[in-house]
């Protein structure tokens, strides 16, 4: 029996395939999608860390955001001022020898609630993805952030399954497949990117109303 997910670039052309990719982007929550930059905006306003993690796909995604929003939150001519305010991000996914040792010494399954341990506080928040919902990594750091103060926002797709029962919030996108739940999760977070970037600098549509 064959239990590999469904896999919609083997069964649809491209054409079909990218059309569909554009129908599932056109229905993704512009209120979730918003609640997110606005998470991320408070975080910089308060200073308080964001922490993001996942597997796999979702693992790399995580490394790619935690990049994007340490450096691209500031303008290029800001990125040598030691005085510029910055947004405190981190991905729990790159730090090898943490989760080599916690897999080895502990389980899998500890990987980033006991980096959450260490570094989480009360008021910081946790971007958690996993495309099924179900990773167990994933949702022992979530019922950790929840019980000790974090600000938890979730990214799922299929269901949502846990996490999605288990996050404060989240953006969902409900797609049998995980390459494109991965290639969506990663698309809209642009958005938010640049959104907290014209808050944080106070331009585009945030420049007129905040000077």
């Amino acid at each position: 029996m064959n239990d590999k997910p469904t896999m919609l670039g083997a069964t649809l052309t491209s054409d079909t395939y990218l059309r569909r990719l554009a129908g599932e982007l056109s229905a993704i929550d512009r209120e979730s999608l918003g609640r997110w930059a606005d998470l991320i905006y408070r975080a910089w306003e308060q200073q308080r860390f964001v922490f993001i993690l996942g597997n796999g796909g979702s693992g790399t995604t995580a490394s790619h955001m935690a990049e994007d929003l340490g450096k691209g939150t500031l303008r290029n001519e800001d990125l040598r001022d030691e005085d510029r305010k910055r947004l405190r991000v981190l991905s729990l996914t790159d730090n090898t020898g943490w989760i080599t040792a916690l897999g080895n010494d502990l389980a899998y399954d500890q990987v980033f609630v006991q980096q959450l341990m260490n570094y989480g506080s009360a008021g910081d928040v946790v971007i958690a993805i996993s495309g099924s919902g179900n990773s167990a990594n994933v949702l022992n750091a979530v019922d950790w952030a929840n019980r000790h103060g974090l600000h938890t926002f979730g990214l799922t797709g299929y269901d949502g399954g846990r996490l999605r029962e288990l996050q404060q919030d989240g953006l969902h996108v409900a797609v049998q497949d995980m390459g494109m739940v991965e290639s969506i999760h990663l698309c809209v977070f642009h958005w938010v990117l640049d959104d907290v970037y014209a808050r944080t600098n106070r331009v585009g549509r945030y420049g007129a109303e905040q000077r």
